[in-house]
């Protein structure tokens, strides 16, 4: 080897000796989790939440889920109608609603697709189980993490008003002209 070519190696060698001397004085960032609850970003995804009353068993999300980790069964109950008329009309009601959590991928299709606002995330990610059958959770276990969810942002005050809003303050269109 010529003493040209050891002489082209130091410099390389110094710059990767200063490095590691930096990152073993700069102080140690060790996450602590056990002890110290990390500071999770807001609007972090942790757990699916079920609010059951809003759940109106219409199984969009059981049927958008590439997963299929999303099980619903429900009865039909029959409502009388009032005494002033009308007629006698049908209504879902829950009978169970689960998501099997060692299947799911968190893509939250579910919580996107549902039209009610029955699904949502809750950052809360501490869900673990010792066995896999127990990460199999009922609508009881889901509603609970409904408290630990955010509040969703608020409107933007400057966004355009939805076309559903915009459509029903318009004036009724004139019946035709009778002549």
């Amino acid at each position: 080897m010529s003493p040209k070519g050891d002489r082209s190696m130091v410099p390389g060698l110094v710059t990767g000796m200063v490095t590691t001397a930096k990152q073993m004085l700069a102080p140690v960032r060790t996450a602590e989790y056990p002890d110290v609850a990390p500071d999770l970003p807001a609007r972090s995804r942790g757990v699916i939440a079920l609010v059951e009353q809003n759940c109106t068993s219409c199984m969009l999300c059981a049927r958008e889920c590439p997963d299929w980790c999303i099980y619903i069964d429900s009865h039909k109950e029959t409502v009388e109608a009032p005494a002033g008329g009308g007629r006698a009309r049908q209504r879902n009601v829950l009978d169970r609603f689960a998501i099997d959590f060692s299947l799911c991928m968190y893509c939250g299709i579910c919580v996107e697709v549902c039209p009610f606002d029955a699904l949502l995330w809750s950052p809360a990610f501490e869900y673990a189980e010792g066995d896999i059958r127990d990460l199999l959770h009922e609508k009881e276990r889901l509603g609970q993490w409904v408290e630990t969810a955010p509040a969703p942002p608020p409107l933007d005050p400057g966004a355009e008003p939805a076309s559903e809003v915009s459509a029903a303050s318009k004036p009724a269109r004139g019946g035709r002209a009778r002549g």
